[in-house]
Order: C-alpha cells, then structure tokens, then sequence
C-alpha cells in the first residue's frame, strides 16, 4: 500500500491482494486490531485504506506487519506522482490479467470441446472414441487442465490457500478449493477408476477449466470497470502541469512541478496551464477557471490577482508568485476531498462488512453440507451429483459483488458530483443528504452575489452630504463587512478622502461604533440606534419605502443624532431561480434566513417565490433557527459562505458550503460547491439521491443472487426437473454478477446536472 497524509494522524495506503468483499473486511478488521489505531477503513474498489491512529513510533510498522501477516501487504501514498504510479501498476495488473484470461481460453477451449462435444453432438463422441479413444482424450483434458490451474490459475491458489490455512477463507479460496475437488477427482478418474464406486468414475476437467477461465473474464472486466470508476481522480491529476517556468538565478529555468517553492517567481505564458497558486505581480490576461468554477466566462487577472494551480492562461503572459504548492495547492486539496469521499464509508456499508466477514467461511460450510446431502440422498452416481453440486456452491457464492456494490457507487457518484462541482468532504454526507426534506438558505453571497452597492444615501436637515459619507467610510474602512466594502467604494466613487478612526468597534448583526475627529459615530441597523436611543422618527416612513422595495436601509449618527439614511442593495445571483425551481421540484421545503429587516427579506422572498422568509436574524440567532426546524421533525440542510456561517453548518443535519466564501465555512461543512451559486445545491442533493438509488439496486441484485442461486446450485431443482447447475454456469455466473454491479455504478458517471449550466 501507499500512503498520503491527509492530517498529522490519518495515512491513506494502497492495499494489494483484494478480491473480494470478505477480503477488504478481513485486511480492515487487521489493521483496525493494531493498538493505537482509532479506525480504519478499506476500499475494495479504491484498493485502499484510510486509518486514523494516534502518532506513536513504530505504528507504521506495525500496521504493514498486520497487513502482511493478514495476506494483504499495504504501502505508505504521499503525493499525488504516488497516485500515478498507482495507476501505471494497475494498468499493469489489468495488462497481466488480460493475458492470463487469453492463455486459460486458448488451454480451455480444447478441453471443452472434447468432454462437451459429444454431449452436444453424439457422432463427435464416437468419432473421438474411434480415433484417439477416449483414455488419451481425457490424458489431453489432464495436461491442458493442469496448465491452467498451475499458469493463469495459479493466482487462486497463491492467495486461497494461505488464506484457507489460516482461518480466513475468501474468494480465492472458494475458487481453488472448488476447482481442486473438479481436477482431483477427474484425475482419480483418469488414473485410478478402481477406487472410485463403480460406476462413478467422470471427467470434469472442463469445469475446472472453464471456472479459472471465466472468472478470470470476470476480474478482467471488474479490473476495466474499476479503471472507469477513478477517472474523476486521474482527470483532476492532469489538470495539473508537469514542468513549469520559474526564475532562478536571474535566469528562466523549466523545473518539474514538486521543485517548486513558496515564494518562487513563476511565468506563464499564452495557452499554458497556471502550475500553482499564487498572485500576480505583472501582466495581463483572461484565465479560465471553469475546472475550478464550472462558470465558462474566463476571468481577467492583472496585477495582484489570485490565480490557482491547474487552471488555463489565456492569451497574455503573467509573472506570478508561488503562495501554495504540492500537496497546499487549491487543486491538491480538491484531488484530496474527492479521493476522501470516495473512499468513505457510508453507515449502509457496515452491515454489508458484517455480512461478508463470515460468508465464506457460511458458503464452505453450506458446500460441505450439499456434498454430505447428495452422498446420503442422492440418487446414483451420488459421487458425482455429490461433487458437482458441492463445486457449483462453492464458486457461485463468492461475495464480490456485495463488498463491491457500495463502494463502486460511491466513487463513481462522489467523482461525476466533484464533475459537476460539488465536493463532499465528509462521507456521511452522501447518505444524510438524499433524505433531506428541507434547505436553509443564508441570503447574502447564497441567495445574492455578496457585493451590496449603496442605492441611495439621504442626510437629515443640517448635515452635508460629503461630510457624513467621509466620517461613515471612514469609520467604516476598518471593517471586512460586505457593506462597508460597499461604503469604502462609495466614497472612493465620489472622491471622498477617508480619515484614520481613533477607535473602532465592531457588533456582528448590529453594525460598528467609531470615533473620527472627535465626532461618536453608530453606522448599522435600526436595532442598534433603538439600542442605542437614537431617534429615528425623520427617517422611518423612508426606510420602510426602501424596506418595501428589497433594499437595507441602514442609520448613521452622529455624537447621538440621526445624521443619514443609506439604501443598499444586492443583487440576486442570475443562476439563483432557475436552482430555486430545481430545488422545488425536488420537494424540498425552502426557508430563507436573513439579517434585513422584516419588510426587506419578505420583499426579496416574494421575488424568488421564497414563502418562508425568516428576516432579522443575528449570528448567533442562526444554530437555534436550525435546531427550530429540526425540533419539529425535518433534516435540515444549510447553505452558507461566512464566517458567521459557520456555527448553522456545523449544527444543519447536512451543511453546504459556497466554495467562494471563506475557509472557516468550508471546513465546518459537509458539502462545498466550488462555484458560487445555488445550482450545485441541487447538482449535489441529486447526486445524493443517485448514488444511494444505485447502491440500493446493487445491494438489491447482490443479495438476491446469492438467496436465489445457492439453493440452485445445491440442488433444489433436481428433484422437481432433474437439473442440476453446472459449476461452468455457476462461474459465469458469479462474474456476471460482479459486472453487473460495476455496469450499473458506472452509468453514474452519465448523471445530467440537476440544473443545467
């Protein structure tokens, strides 16, 4: 296995030697027996494992001898070149399996044709009879049949019997022991008929062939499938350049990308992939972001711009410096959310690990059970019923296909939802949100684009206009507020020259104190002048107009008098009715939270057909908005940008993050949209729905092939039809089975955006 550190106490690792849902449970509960290890989870179709231990020496180690010692050795992932040469050893595996299945066929095929020929068409039967007689066509069916078990199938016996000794049966097992009792007793056959009861010696070479051959056509198809469901992962590993430009010396120099360092001076030039985060210092050009985004327009970037790794130039050349690079990178850190969720566990999969713990050892034991049925009960020769049913048990029950159902869909939905730019980074998330029935949306930066504008700004009688709007963004320049930005960029419009405060205070919902030129200032909202015992009777019929018509009017005064009315208003994000619709025909409940007065939010709910409007909500008011909503039954989900957010994503039962907000919000989120508006809300509450839909189906046909086909392949229909299920059927079977459950993951990878772009 390889490893990645995803924080100072989880290591992600390649895992070797799975093949089955019984296999990824046994190297998962090895790892997870090693003290220290807090939890560990392994990912049949990843091929990895993620554990969380505590940071104590020799742990490392400790983990790769347990691995060992359970027939699955792991190796450390650090980076994402780690991930390639993941890739290049897999494509080499899927390479040796396809040629291992093309050898078994090439031995298989005369074999079949030899012993099933004459069943199919008498007069071959008695024309082999005639020629080469039938002891030398069963020595032919002997060699070609050893060559297979020994070449193409020896893999089951490297890996099945050592299992087997121990304990811990799997796949492999089930297939060597199967196989073994087909050629053992075709060889006694063969060899030494005296010892058999009369008139059970047979032939079943070809059913011991033709297993090997079909179930390596199974894991090759498994291993094509497996390939598709990380393209999400490998499209995102070559967004990013190999080489860049990086100035050194005086001197422009290629380097490889992990040689870059924070700090470095980096060129791009016109058509080139930016290498990695960073700002620009000198030039000009159109960037296009939608890898990041998913918005097509590309975006200008001058001088103090923020650029990010992965994303591609335009036609200007840009000089920039490296901020985040390697694993730090924008790009990095999206790779690593999709591979997290990928390899999540979802809580449905915990009873799927139970199940499959102990199914093999359960299938052997039904095996020997048939085999001891047929012997007692069985109709002549019960040796040979005996042997075939015990065989078509043992090879028909493998659990593939249930270790394989949910994780598949799991990588498959997570990578087509990180397409459609939707990230989850905590793998519950997945499955909470498909039940979701209501959506809370904060309204500024969610609802709104986040860059008010001042509308209008009227003074009280006394006051001139240039000096109250000098004094508030003055006092206002000290804030990161959206409103303030919008103040500060009101009066740099109108040439206003701004003052340093002599003290500044800032009240989350309420608004800011200042002191400027030894002139009190309150700039916010009505609840702090009233707070404060301003009057602002002058001004009230005005600011329910503005109200009334969708804007914030916000008071400032000066050394405890009214001084101004400031309208500001922001705009509705295009994209946001067009995803408001797609969420109502979801059947989701719409509730939109707001700081704006009462009249103000209703005002913007009634143009974007928001029934549910809670208005004048403080920060703090947000988590028991939440925990309301909660109490009376719904599961909640939350979408934020802000800092003030962050408490509301953390308390919904499922929080959803504007990617283009701030970092607080995003680690305290379940969901992040890398782009800025609400249409990932339905893109991601719709890949929820999908990907659980299509684990249900698989679980579904997983389940239902094993209840209904092991009976079958005991024997229950010999009785009634006198037909008894062919371990070569029962092969075939049993790969089919596992490729449907891929085929149907994989039609994910065609889920249409909820809303289209």
């Amino acid at each position: 296995m390889k490893v990645e550190t995803m924080s100072s106490d989880t290591l992600t690792f390649t895992v070797q030697g799975l093949s089955c849902g019984a296999c990824a449970a046994r190297a998962e509960r090895a790892l997870g027996a090693v003290p220290g290890v807090v939890s560990a989870q392994v990912n049949l179709s990843a091929e990895t494992a993620v554990v969380e231990m505590s940071p104590q020496a020799g742990l490392l180690e400790a983990l790769k001898t347990a691995a060992q010692n359970a027939g699955y050795p792991i190796a450390l992932r650090k980076s994402a070149q780690d991930r390639a040469q993941g890739t290049a050893d897999k494509d080499a595996a899927r390479t040796e399996l396809r040629q291992m299945f093309w050898i078994a066929l090439v031995l298989s095929l005369p074999v079949v044709v030899l012993e099933m020929g004459g069943h199919i068409f008498p007069p071959f039967h008695h024309w082999v009879a005639r020629t080469i007689g039938m002891q030398t066509s069963g020595m032919i069916q002997f060699v070609l049949t050893t060559l297979v078990l020994m070449w193409p199938g020896r893999q089951f016996f490297a890996l099945g019997v050592p299992a087997l000794a121990k304990g811990a049966p799997d796949m492999n097992a089930l297939v060597a022991v199967g196989t073994s009792a087909a050629w053992a007793f075709s060889t006694v056959s063969l060899f030494l008929p005296g010892v058999l009861p009369e008139g059970t010696a047979a032939f079943y070479f070809e059913a011991a062939a033709v297993i090997v051959t079909l179930i390596l056509l199974g894991r090759m198809l498994e291993a094509r499938a497996k390939g598709r469901t990380g393209e999400a992962i490998r499209k995102l590993v070559a967004l990013q350049p190999r080489t860049t430009t990086v100035e050194r010396d005086g001197h422009e120099v290629e380097l490889a990308i992990d040689k870059v360092q924070r700090g470095d001076i980096l060129h791009v030039r016109p058509g080139e992939k930016i290498a990695v985060d960073g700002v620009v210092l000198t030039g000009s050009s159109y960037v296009d972001e939608s890898m990041l985004t998913g918005e097509p327009m590309p975006v200008e970037k001058t001088a103090g711009a923020h650029v990010v790794g992965g994303t591609l130039n335009g036609n200007g050349a840009l000089r920039y410096s490296a901020e985040a690079v390697g694993e730090e990178t924008t790009l990095a850190q999206i790779i690593r959310m999709v591979e997290d969720a990928q390899g999540a566990r979802l809580p449905i999969q915990n009873i799927v690990s139970q199940v499959t713990l102990y199914f093999v050892p359960a299938v052997m034991a039904v095996a020997a059970l048939t085999v001891l049925v047929w012997l007692l009960l069985g109709p002549d020769p019960a040796l040979g019923h005996a042997l075939v049913a015990g065989v078509a048990v043992l090879i028909i029950a493998c659990p593939c296909a249930m270790g394989l159902a949910t994780p598949t869909s799991i990588m498959v939905g997570t990578g087509r939802a990180a397409e459609l730019g939707v990230l989850f980074r905590q793998g519950d998330a997945l499955q909470k949100l498909q039940g979701v029935d209501t959506v809370v949306l904060d309204k500024t930066g969610t609802l709104t684009i986040g860059k008010p504008v001042v509308a209008s700004f009227d003074v009280a009688k006394g006051y001139d206009s240039a000096e109250v709007l000098h004094l508030v963004a003055s006092a206002e320049a000290s804030s990161e507020h959206p409103i303030a930005r919008a103040l500060v960029a009101e009066a740099a419009h109108n040439e206003v020259t701004l003052t340093q405060p002599e003290a500044f205070t800032a009240e989350a919902g309420f608004g800011v104190k200042a002191r400027i030129e030894g002139k009190d200032l309150l700039i916010g909202a009505a609840r702090l002048m009233r707070r404060e015992g301003i009057d602002l009777a002058a001004f009230t019929s005005h600011a329910h107009r503005l109200e009334s018509e969708g804007r914030t009017p916000l008071f400032a005064a000066i050394d405890g008098k009214l001084a101004a009315v400031i309208a500001v208003s922001d705009q509705v994000k295009p994209t946001t009715p067009a995803a408001l619709d797609a969420l109502r025909e979801m059947g989701l409940r719409i509730v939109m939270l707001s700081g704006d007065a009462q009249q103000t939010a209703e005002a913007i709910g009634r143009t974007l057909g928001i029934a549910e409007v809670v208005a004048e909500v403080l920060p703090g008011e947000k988590v028991s908005e939440i925990k309301r909503l909660q109490d009376a039954g719904p599961k909640v989900a939350f979408v934020g940008d802000g800092i003030n957010d962050a408490p509301a994503l953390a308390a919904a039962d499922v929080g959803i993050a504007i990617g283009t907000g701030t970092d607080v919000a995003i680690e305290a989120a379940d969901v992040v949209l890398m782009a800025g508006d609400l249409r990932g809300v339905a893109n991601a509450i719709e890949a929820s729905r999908n990907t659980m839909a299509n684990i249900r189906q698989n679980l579904f046909w997983a389940f239902g092939y094993n209840v209904l086909l092991i009976p079958v392949a005991a024997g229950l229909l010999y009785p009634v039809w006198g037909v008894l299920l062919s371990p070569m059927l029962a092969a075939g079977a049993m790969a089919m089975s596992s490729v449907f459950v891929l085929s149907n993951a994989l039609r994910l990878r065609w889920m249409p955006p909820a809303v289209p772009a």
